[in-house]
């Protein structure tokens, strides 16, 4: 049996789109390449054509890719979630570093959907696996490799 994927709304938005432009963008253009590469004759030494068979492998196996985790992923709206202030997938959580002050903001998403730049951190990191199940006042403890961060749960919302 397959597992879920837990994804945000906006997550699975994202998977769509690319999909979409994987099917009728990319897609059309390589074929195309791929018949003029072929009209250029002999194909044993065409790098042009042999680049474009590349490039169409890659994009098929992303549209497979894709496809699979839509079909398994288990989307979450955060707005719509009500985990009585618990620290859960989809949760915007603000902390404060326990030894600087450090603020910062984190929402916890999927693998697919992590960057931790706009502050969107994978769920199975360790710094999101420490906070899963806490609420605002506890302490995070996270393993990092300068060593131990402790951080406070300043604030926990769903948007």
């Amino acid at each position: 049996m397959a597992t879920t994927l837990p994804i945000t709304k906006r997550g699975a938005e994202m998977l769509r789109e690319e999909l979409h432009h994987l099917k009728t963008v990319e897609r059309p253009g390589v074929i195309n390449a791929i018949a003029e590469a072929r009209a250029q004759g002999d194909l044993s030494e065409n790098a042009d054509y042999d680049a474009a068979k590349d490039r169409q492998g890659f994009i098929e196996g992303r549209i497979q890719e894709i496809e699979g985790k839509l079909s398994v992923a288990q989307i979450i709206d955060p707005s719509a979630l009500d985990a009585g202030g618990k620290v859960v997938f989809g949760a915007t959580v603000e902390l404060e570093e326990e030894s600087t002050g450090e603020a910062v903001k984190y929402q916890i998403v999927g693998e697919d959907e992590a960057d931790l730049k706009k502050g969107l951190i994978n769920v199975s990191s360790p710094i999101a696996r420490a906070l899963i199940g806490k609420e605002e006042g506890d302490v995070a403890v996270v393993q990092a490799p300068g060593g131990e961060k402790r951080y406070e749960i300043v604030a926990v919302s769903y948007r």
